[in-house]
């Protein structure tokens, strides 16, 4: 299997609200999926499978959205804290020299 179709380890500090028997769809299984025909005498799919397969789509992409808002949140906030560290650093090492 690819890499990148490689489900993620979930994050151990923070609750998930699935099942664990869910597991969440791979490219590889969107771009596979096939429904089967409606009944005698109807053209077409079989609805009840097409939206309920697109609920889970729109299910799984809802997290991968969330995890990457909170990933983006995460990245400000360690850039924050790098920046207020150098901050700091350059302050003392300007007290340092002064004060020589």
């Amino acid at each position: 299997m690819n890499p990148k179709n490689q489900r993620p380890e979930p994050p151990s500090d923070r609750a998930t609200y699935r099942s664990a028997a869910y597991t969440s769809l791979l490219p590889w299984q969107v771009r596979e999926r096939r429904f089967a025909p409606v009944g005698v005498g109807h053209r077409g799919l079989n609805p009840d499978d097409v939206y309920a397969f697109l609920d889970r789509v729109a299910g799984d992409m809802a997290a991968v959205y969330a995890a990457l808002a909170e990933s983006r949140r995460e990245n400000g906030r360690i850039k924050g804290a790098l920046r207020r560290h150098q901050i700091d650093q350059t302050r003392a090492r300007n007290e340092r020299d002064d004060s020589q």
